[in-house]
Formats: C-alpha cells, structure tokens, sequence
C-alpha cells in the first residue's frame, strides 16, 4: 500500500469496500432467490405428484396388470408439472412389474439407492408418525442437467411411485439472475470508482495544495500562504501551515539581519585592521633586514613579532576572502591553462620541489581561475606536507569532461571522527591544540574555490597508508561566469598571469596573500623575500 499514491489508495479502498458490499448484497440475494425457486417448484411437483398418485392408484385392483400400471404412469405424467413418472408393483401371475412414463430417460437405475431405501423403509405408527410410509425427495444431475427424484409407497399395499422432474428451466433462471447480479456489481464497482475518484478530488486537492505550498516554501519562498475556507481538518491544517509559515518568514528575516550584520562586521573589521597592519608589516619588514645585528637576547623577540605579524596578515586576507565567498561576490576569472604547468608553477613558487613527486601529462588543457586553482593547490599540498609528511604525490588525471587532481601524503592519515569536519571553518582536530600555525581556514576557502567552479574537495584515508585529498572540477567553467567570457583575451590572460606571479612570488598584496592561504609550513630555505618564502597557512586536521 505505501507505493501506492493516496489518491490510487482512497480508490482502492471505496472499491473494496464497494465490491464486498455487493458481492455480500448479491450472494444473499441469489441465495435467497435460488432457494424460493427450488422449494417453489419442487413442492408444486411434489404435491401433485402425491395427489396424482392417490387418485390413479386407488382405481387400480389389488394386483394389477403390468399394462394397467403403464396407463396409470402415463396418465400421472400428463400434468402440467411436465415430470416423469415410474411406479413399481405386484401384478398378477406372480412377480414385479416396472412401468415408466418414458423409458429412455427414466429407469430405476436413475433412482438414487439411498431414495430407494428410504421410500420402501416401513416406520412404526405412533402419535408422532401417522403414516408407515412417507414422501421423500432428492436432487441429481444426469448429463449435466439438474433434476428433481421424489417417490412415494401406496399405503395399504399399493404400487411404489417416482417422479422425475428436470429442474433446467429453474437453473437458466437462477443463470439469468446471477448475471444480472454480476452486472449490477460491475456497476456498484465502477460507481464506487467515480465516487472514489470525487472523494478522492475533494479531500485530495487541498492536500496536493498544501504540499506545492510545503515545496515552496522549502524552495525558499517564504511568503507563501494558503487560502483558508471551511471549518474541517483540512482548514485547520492549511491555517497551521499558514501559522508556521509566517513564524518561519519572521524568523529567517531575524536570521538573514543577524547574518549580515555579522559579515558587514567581519568585512568592515578586517577592512580596518588592514590599514595599521599595513603599518606593522612595514615595522616587521624593517626588523627583520636588521635582525642580524640586533642583541641575541632582543632576537627571538623580533622573530616571534614577525612571524606573528604575518600570520595576522594572513588571517586577516582568509578573512576577507571568507567573506567575498559568503556574499556571493567572489568571481571567476577564466584562463585556458595547462594543468601540468599550473601545478608545477605553485609548486615551484612555495619551495616545494624536493617534497612533492608530481605525476602529470603536459597538454591537460582546462579553461578555469589559474589564481583559484593556485589557492586550492597550495592549501591541499602545503596541508599535507604539515600535516601528513613528504613525499607528497600530486597525481593530475581526466575523467570524461573532468579534471580529477589528487593530493596523497605518507602520514598517519586523518582520524575517522575528524574526516567529516576537516573542511569546517576554524576547525580544530584536538581541543589541547587551539593555538596552531594555521587559522583553519585554509581547506575552507579551498573548498569555496573548488565549488566556485562548479567542483568538489573530498578527503579520505588511503588503504596504502596517508591522507588522500580528490580535487574534482570542469575542464570548462565558463558555463558558471558567462560574464567572464570577454575577459579570456589578452586582458583577461594578462591577470591571470599577474595573479599568478604575486602568488609565486611572495608579495604582500591582497591578491597574493589570498592566493598563499595553503596548508603547509613556512619552509626555512630560501630568501627572506624569494620565491621560496611565502606565507601559507592551512586548516588542523
């Protein structure tokens, strides 16, 4: 029954209930018909057969002729009950005689032997039982035909007499009636259906109102109300829904407020905090050219002061960028790149060339962000060489009209409980680590970027041991920034490759310090301001 809709059930059932109705109404009826027209006209054979056999027997002498007998069956036999008729009697010279009114059809062969024994069984006279002898009936079939066997024996000595009466007109009848009956519950069926299907339209069509209003409003269009007429269940039910859609509008509206008031203080705080970080950054810079000649005791200071200078310049662009993505302002600026390159080039840029064991095919071409894509690689290979342990193996593959990037390191792999959350914002994998060289936001905004393009980011344990992170994208996602078509020129070519270069390189502008929030470590080789230092930070796993 659950497969079935409600409206096919509602049906079902007023035809069952329907049916069972009328094949009850109609097996009664037919019941009750059959068995007035059997008692009917069997008792009207029967009682003149007895009558006939009282009037033609008793002008009969004591032992007749066989002949007298054969006159005696016909004359009984031509009545308006049309039955046959066979008597069996002593006659003269010794012996029994058989006379039927048709031999072909009636024989005592015909005569049941239970009728038989019954008829000729003598009874004891008493106040209860007048008679020695009594009337006894019985039904058959011969040939496929019903008929009706009843005998009788002359008190007094008299001959045994049977009848034979065919019961076919009595059975097309009882035919006839039941095909009408079997009509009349076609119809009772069929109008059980129409009625069914009226119910079911009445009852129903609120109902199917109120879940297109129930889809609506979970497609988001809170303002949906029902109109309400009536006093039943069913009004009661859509000014419920109307009730709880109005609770819910007011509640997302609070909701919606809260948030934005919430990303218009996270973007105007890290606007502002940009200006005196600027500031610092200069400061930082300085003391760190001059590090060399400061006191020992003043140079873990200073170093410290650095680190944590860019760590906050860091934290300050993820959060600008969280935000872009959380207003719906982040854009793609698509490039035809070579995969191939793109990977090697962010990996070149970050120092990480002896770590990181790439397995790419020159000439994987895919129309996406390069600076995007850059952010996404940086966070996926730097957070596995911090977190897992070199070698890290970039494998670069396509799947049809995708470009799978996979991201596998040699560590201990990620815990179980920690998997479904390591794309979570500011996520911590141990509670006694708050404070770590990351932000956790790193895998975040690599998630972002990968759906930006109309991708996904999964991660997963491998059985060979270590972490796995899947990068799954379009080869072409100008169906997602069909405004961006116009800029794949030599403009649009252009950017890409400055935005490529401040993340490969190190600068401190907001575009590069977006494009270095990877997953990894500070590497300590290279120069102070190189290609080899750039400043990434990545999730805790």
């Amino acid at each position: 029954m659950r497969w079935l809709s409600l409206r096919l059930r509602l049906m079902l059932v007023f035809a069952l209930v329907a049916l069972a109705a009328a094949v009850s109404a109609s097996g009664i009826a037919y019941w009750l018909n059959r068995d007035a027209v059997l008692t009917r006209t069997q008792d009207a054979a029967l009682d003149d057969f007895r009558k006939s056999l009282q009037d033609n027997t008793a002008s009969l002498p004591p032992t007749p002729t066989c002949a007298e007998l054969q006159q005696a069956a016909d004359r009984m036999a031509d009545t308006t009950q049309k039955y046959e008729v066979l008597l069996i009697g002593s006659v003269e010279g010794g012996g029994d005689c058989a006379a039927p009114s048709n031999r072909d059809l009636f024989t005592l062969k015909v005569v049941p032997k239970s009728l038989r024994a019954a008829v000729v069984r003598e009874r004891p006279v008493d106040e209860s039982n007048r008679y020695p002898y009594h009337l006894y009936w019985q039904r058959i079939t011969l040939d496929g035909t019903p008929y009706l066997v009843g005998g009788a024996k002359v008190i007094g000595g008299g001959p045994t007499g049977y009848l034979l009466k065919s019961l076919e007109n009595e059975r097309q009848d009882l035919n006839s009636l039941a095909w009408s009956l079997g009509i009349a519950t076609g119809l009772a069926l069929i109008g059980s259906a129409l009625l069914a299907q009226a119910a079911a339209s009445t009852v129903l069509r609120p109902v199917q109102r109120l879940g297109d209003a129930a889809r609506r409003l979970g497609e988001g269009k809170l303002d949906t109300r029902l109109r309400v007429s009536g006093t039943d269940e069913l009004a009661d039910l859509s000014r419920t829904f109307n009730k709880t859609a109005e609770s819910l509008e007011k509640r997302v509206e609070e909701l919606s407020a809260r948030e934005a008031a919430s990303r218009r203080f996270v973007a105007d705080m890290s606007h502002e905090l940009r200006t005196p970080l600027t500031a610092i950054t200069a400061v930082t810079e300085v003391l760190e050219e001059e590090a060399e000649s400061l006191d020992p005791m003043i140079r873990p200071a200073v170093e410290l002061v650095v680190s944590e200078t860019r760590r906050l310049g860091d934290l300050v662009e993820n959060l600008m960028e969280v935000t872009r993505f959380d207003a719906g302002t982040a854009r793609l600026v698509l490039d035809s790149v070579d995969v191939a390159d793109q990977v090697t080039a962010c990996i070149d840029a970050r120092a990480w060339l002896d770590a990181v064991e790439l397995d790419a095919a020159r000439g994987i071409i895919a129309r996406l962000d390069p600076r995007r894509l850059d952010v996404i690689l940086a966070n996926l290979i730097g957070n596995a060489l911090k977190h897992g342990g070199s070698p890290v193996r970039v494998a670069v593959r396509t799947d049809g009209d995708d470009l799978v990037i996979e991201v596998r390191d040699h560590g201990p792999g990620i815990p179980e409980e920690v998997l479904p959350h390591v794309f979570d914002r500011f996520y911590k994998a141990s509670a006694s680590r708050p404070r770590s060289e990351g932000s956790g936001l790193g895998l975040s905004i690599a998630l972002e970027n990968a759906h930006i393009h109309g991708g996904e980011i999964s991660a997963a344990n491998s059985p060979l041991g270590g972490a796995v992170f899947t990068l799954t994208l379009p080869r072409d996602a100008s169906r997602l920034s069909p405004d961006e078509d116009d800029d794949s020129g030599e403009d649009g070519a252009a950017r890409a490759a400055a935005s490529s270069h401040q993340a490969g390189g190190g600068g401190r502008g907001p575009e590069a310090d977006s494009a270095n929030e990877a997953g990894g470590e500070e590497p300590d080789e290279g120069p102070a301001q190189g290609p080899g230092k750039s400043s990434t930070e990545g999730g805790d796993r």
